[in-house]
């Protein structure tokens, strides 16, 4: 039978560990029922149609008790949906994975299980510190730290935990952490034994305390060390002094606002990613293709009466081509047209289209093309130019001055994004956030206006500035913004070394 429901392991929080076949269950799914450990990222990859249910399950407040969570996930099988169970770590490592089989198979429903990254095995690896080691531990033990070691009836074998000398790792043990180190003491281990408490492991937001099993106790008090937390417990926990390697990153500790549109953002996430920055997604701005597309669908029908076709983004080529596809026309259609292209990740988008750019200005601005094409002729020549509604007039009118006849017609519009308002204001009151960055005017204005008016100065008080280019930072000052750096180059990897250089020490 085809599955109904894939009980989902969502790895450990980094979003780039999950499993190639855990994304596709997630894309194919009508329905995503996920836990408060599952990676917010990993929701990119539904449907836009598809339904999200947040079951919760934070240390001890659940959004949707487990039985809930049962009958939910039935309950939507059964009405022939396709459900994807998303699940913190893997289904099956202390994720109550076997009790949700329990029913689907009951209820006759059917089931695969996508396993996932547990935080047991990746959090320790991501602190520098390997749970084997032949100096240190030839075996590892997973042990749930929510059993109260002081009850009676405790399935917990503490004196083979700790006299036999293997790595013993405690998940979402934080709160129970005195009563472990006392039993594991009182049955034998030696005070010194190393021990280090990974918080939010895998993620920009890790944290990690190291003690031994006499003083870890007082160090996470100290640190205010709070759950979700791995325990690790042996002398492979002593390593992480020299084989850390995940918090030492230049941006590690940092938050990064992202206001760029969503399905743009990816390569900024992931670079900005990758140097440890916290990278909180608010999309200022939204694309949205145009409600009517007769301009656009008229130019098409009259491609071959143009002599230039210039685009100021990828998102102006991607549209374009999409209408020019809808027409029953592809890039044969473009013939003796020549093009011009401002960036060159504008230029690469076309190029994967087959088309070399012409014309690709030194600099990524509007008024670089006017430069560029001082050398060519344009006196009476036709220039079709499909981009955003709002865009700036200073391409088309210096375009016209040189003599060309310039068709500018809407491919796509940029609408404001509210979502997240609530999240984003929050974040700023709490002064938890140490950037933001513009990538272009558009989100300039529409970021401010997310922005209660009579709370901006405070909000962003404290806060770096980030622009891509002085257009950009230009915009970002009339609207208030202290610019505090701006790309030499203007693109996304420009801004990214601009960001990093900005915060080295």
């Amino acid at each position: 039978m085809k599955p109904q429901v894939y009980l989902v392991g969502a790895g450990p929080g980094d979003p780039d560990l999950i499993t190639a076949k855990g994304i596709a269950a997630i894309q194919k799914a009508d329905v995503i029922v996920y836990d408060y450990l599952a990676a917010p990222e990993l929701l990119d990859h539904a449907r836009e149609e598809a339904e999200l249910i947040n079951a919760g399950k934070k240390g001890g407040c659940h959004t949707l008790s487990q039985q809930e969570i049962n009958r939910l996930i039935v309950e939507k099988a059964l009405a022939g949906h396709t459900v994807a169970r998303l699940k913190g770590g893997d289904p099956f490592v202390f994720g109550r994975g076997g009790e949700e089989i329990e029913e689907l198979i009951e209820a006759g429903v059917s089931f695969a299980i996508v396993p996932g990254v547990s935080s047991a095995i990746a959090a320790p690896a991501y602190a520098g510190i390997p749970l084997t080691h032949r100096r240190f531990a030839s075996s590892v033990t997973f042990i749930t730290g929510h059993e109260d070691p002081e009850k009676e009836t405790s399935r917990i074998n503490w004196q083979s935990l700790a006299r036999g000398g293997g790595t013993l790792v405690f998940l979402m043990g934080v709160k129970n952490l005195p009563r472990i180190t006392a039993k594991l003491a009182a049955n034998g281990m030696d005070a010194q034994t190393p021990v280090a408490l990974v918080r939010w492991g895998t993620t920009a937001s890790q944290q990690t305390v190291s003690g031994t099993l006499a003083t870890i106790v007082d160090n996470v008090q100290a640190a205010g060390l709070q759950p979700p937390c791995v325990i690790v417990v042996g002398g492979v926990a002593g390593l992480r002094g020299k084989m850390q390697w995940f918090e030492n990153r230049p941006l590690f500790g940092r938050s990064i606002i992202i206001t760029r549109a969503r399905k743009q953002a990816s390569d900024m996430v992931s670079r900005l990613s990758a140097l440890g920055a916290r990278c909180l997604q608010y999309p200022a701005i939204k694309i949205v293709p145009p409600e009517d597309f007769s301009p656009l669908d008229r130019a098409i029908a009259e491609l071959e009466s143009y002599d230039w076709l210039v685009f100021t983004s990828v998102n102006g080529v991607d549209m374009f081509f999409r209408r020019l596809f809808a027409n029953n026309k592809d890039v044969r259609a473009l013939g003796r047209i020549r093009t011009a292209c401002i960036g060159p990740a504008t230029a690469e988008r076309l190029f994967g289209f087959g088309i070399t750019s012409d014309i690709i200005p030194e600099s990524y601005h509007a008024e670089s093309v006017i430069e560029a094409f001082a050398d060519v002729s344009v006196q009476d020549r036709r220039v079709l130019l499909p981009r955003a509604a709002e865009a700036r007039p200073v391409l088309p009118v210096e375009l016209g001055r040189m003599g060309a006849r310039v068709n500018e017609v809407t491919a796509y519009h940029t609408i404001q994004q509210q979502q997240g308002q609530q999240e984003l204001i929050a974040a700023l009151a709490e002064k938890t956030v140490d950037m933001v960055t513009f990538t272009s005017s558009s989100t300039v204005r529409n970021f401010k206006a997310l922005l209660p008016q009579e709370r901006f100065e405070e909000l962003i008080r404290g806060v770096a500035v980030a622009a891509i280019g002085p257009i950009t930072a230009d915009t970002a000052k009339e609207n208030g913004f202290p610019v505090d750096l701006v790309a030499a180059e203007y693109t996304i990897p420009g801004l990214c070394e601009a960001i990093e250089e900005f915060f080295r020490p």
